[in-house]
């Protein structure tokens, strides 16, 4: 069980390091520094067997509220209670010592949680099997990627038995099969009567293993509730404040805004969207279901046979499709200064259930960029199957008995 009451986290926030230290001896008459609540009156209990997930922008206060449930962190305000032994699996790279080998910090984990020796020995192989790490488990853990840490570190957690299970983004790093295993482990430890508490931008995967959830914004619960109605309203507020954006850098001049943007400014893109089957703007869209980009863009200067390109990817970043009207065979002419281009891509989102971004580019017919806008676009794929990797390819399967 855990439980949270009116709990606040403030930081002050200097604006020179030594202003600190004239606050500190009294030396100025003023404050000399800011407040930043990373939590504020937050409240919530988890109830034995319970799983919560957490959501939320980055900055919300997810990772600090898991930080101070596991006694990392104290509390400006308020109380926490735990019951029974906590296992917690936080940022990459606590808890484990990187000098020390994958054997030697399974023993160190496993004892400070509260097992003997006798006791991690019986679990080790089944620590070893889970985490798939092979030879590795007695190398450094300074020489893991970030996959094999959290795999080790998710293993340990999971088979201490913990009456308390916190997980603050464990499975963004993990491959289709090892996420699938972390899923079934968290069922086993919901049978078995554990409280999980995790942080995840995996709304699929929030929707799918949380009994309840929560939506903290600027610190505060702004959402409390079903899962499937909590990440609506989280999603709906990020669609707001991305129309807001788009809205303000229309009325600037600016238009979309992307992760990055570079290019040689012959061309400007003015507005970049994304369309159902219908022709209305949408963000989810369910596997198999039609898609069209919409991309207006405004020529700065003439250009002859300019090229316009779209660019999928995953939510690691990972190119999934990409296409151009040059590679489909489309030659878009001349355009002189001050014209306007509106073109359309349409396909088939044989997509996997997750998350993705697009990328829009105008392009030179050398490849060479006018306008390329990183990542402009996020959008989510909604599956009843829970397919592994990231293309749908929409499988027949026939099948006979001799």
């Amino acid at each position: 069980m855990i439980l949270v009451q009116n709990v606040s986290k403030v930081y002050r926030l200097y604006r020179r390091p030594f202003d600190r230290i004239l606050e500190l001896a009294a030396l100025s008459r003023r404050a000399l520094h800011q407040e930043f609540w990373a939590l504020k009156n937050v409240s919530l209990k988890v109830e034995r067997g319970e799983t919560l997930g957490v959501v939320g922008p980055n900055g919300c206060g997810k990772s600090t509220l898991l930080a101070i449930v596991s006694g990392i962190l104290a509390p400006t305000s308020g109380r926490v209670v735990t019951e029974g032994r906590v296992a917690a699996i936080l940022e990459l790279g606590a808890g484990f010592n990187p000098e020390f080998t994958g054997r030697e910090n399974v023993y160190l984990n496993a004892e400070i949680l509260g097992l003997e020796r006798r006791q991690v020995e019986e679990v080790f192989p089944s620590i070893e099997r889970f985490a798939e790490i092979g030879e590795f488990i007695d190398r450094p853990v300074k020489e893991y990627s970030s996959g094999m840490y959290v795999r080790l570190a998710f293993a340990t957690a999971i088979h201490v038995e913990p009456d308390v299970l916190l997980v603050d983004e464990a499975l963004a790093v993990g491959d289709a099969i090892f996420s699938n295993r972390c899923i079934k482990k968290f069922e086993e430890l919901k049978r078995r009567g554990a409280t999980v508490l995790f942080v995840s931008h995996d709304l699929g995967l929030v929707k799918q293993i949380a009994d309840r959830a929560i939506f903290l914004l600027d610190g505060q619960i702004a959402a409390e509730g079903r899962p499937s109605d909590v990440v609506n309203r989280y999603v709906g507020m990020v669609l707001e404040r991305r129309e807001q954006d788009e809205r303000d850098e229309t009325r600037a001049g600016a238009g979309p805004r992307g992760s990055f943007r570079h290019g040689d400014g012959a061309s400007r893109i003015q507005e970049v969207a994304l369309l159902d089957g219908g022709g209305a703007a949408a963000n989810v869209f369910e596997a198999g279901e039609p898609v069209r980009v919409r991309i207006r863009a405004r020529f700065e200067r003439e250009v002859d046979e300019p090229v316009v390109g779209i660019l999928v990817r995953n939510r690691l970043g990972l190119d999934v499709f990409g296409t151009n009207t040059r590679v489909e065979g489309r030659r878009l002419g001349r355009f002189r200064r001050g014209e306007e281009l509106e073109i359309e891509f349409g396909f088939d989102c044989l997509l996997t259930r997750q998350e993705y971004t697009l990328t829009v580019a105008t392009q030179n017919w050398d490849g060479t960029s006018q306008d390329w806008l990183d990542d402009v676009v996020a959008f989510r794929v909604v599956d009843a199957k829970d397919r592994a990797g990231v293309a749908n390819l929409r499988t027949e399967i026939s099948w006979r008995r001799h």
